[in-house]
């Protein structure tokens, strides 16, 4: 009996043994089940994290993008808003340039018993044209210079071998510019040499 007594207790030794040992390994799988557990959480979070900044900078630059689109627009509009006050008129001025032709051919015509007349359209013209000045609406000077195509349209070509090619010889019609903007080109007469 007692050999059945120590036996019993070897096995209970041995089974205390396995148990401490079955309970190390179940202490030493809690930690690890929780460290896994930690682990899963560590990297979901580290996912929604890079996730979360990748989304925050396709969003700064979306900002950044409209901002300067929106600085662009007002840029254009501010232009925009430039060049119409610059030439606000354009097309009044269009239709007067004609009533300015005629009023020079009048005052060209000369008439007896008309210089009274003439006197009044010749004042009515100065008006005219000092208020158009006032404006920005120039002249355009082209009688004795170079033949320039930019503001020149050569109507007619006359044999000239006193003067260098291509100089204009008369304007039959007057060019004006509207600030640094031509509204309409001067015709003109320009000289050429007489071929051999």
């Amino acid at each position: 009996m007692e050999e059945q007594v120590i036996q019993n207790e070897e096995e209970t030794k041995v089974g205390e043994e396995t148990i401490e040992n079955s309970e190390d390994l179940v202490m030493e799988e809690a930690p690890l089940k929780e460290d896994k557990k930690k682990e899963k959480k560590k990297k979901f979070f580290d996912k929604e994290k890079e996730e979360l900044r990748s989304a925050n900078l396709e969003l700064k630059e979306k900002v950044l993008r409209i901002t300067a689109e929106m600085q662009n627009m007002r840029r254009r509009y501010d232009l925009d808003m430039q060049s119409l006050y610059k030439y606000d008129g354009y097309d009044l001025v269009e239709k007067l340039l004609p009533i300015l032709d005629n009023f020079d051919r009048a005052l060209k015509i000369k008439t007896e018993g008309g210089e009274k007349f003439l006197e009044g359209f010749n004042m009515i013209y100065e008006n005219l044209i000092s208020i158009l000045n006032s404006k920005g609406i120039t002249e355009l000077d082209c009688l004795n210079k170079e033949f320039d195509p930019n503001i020149m349209n050569a109507v007619v070509t006359e044999v000239n071998n006193e003067l260098e090619e291509n100089t204009v010889l008369e304007v039959l019609q007057k060019g004006y510019m509207y600030n640094d903007r031509l509204i309409r080109p001067a015709m003109v007469k320009v000289s050429e040499k007489e071929s051999e």
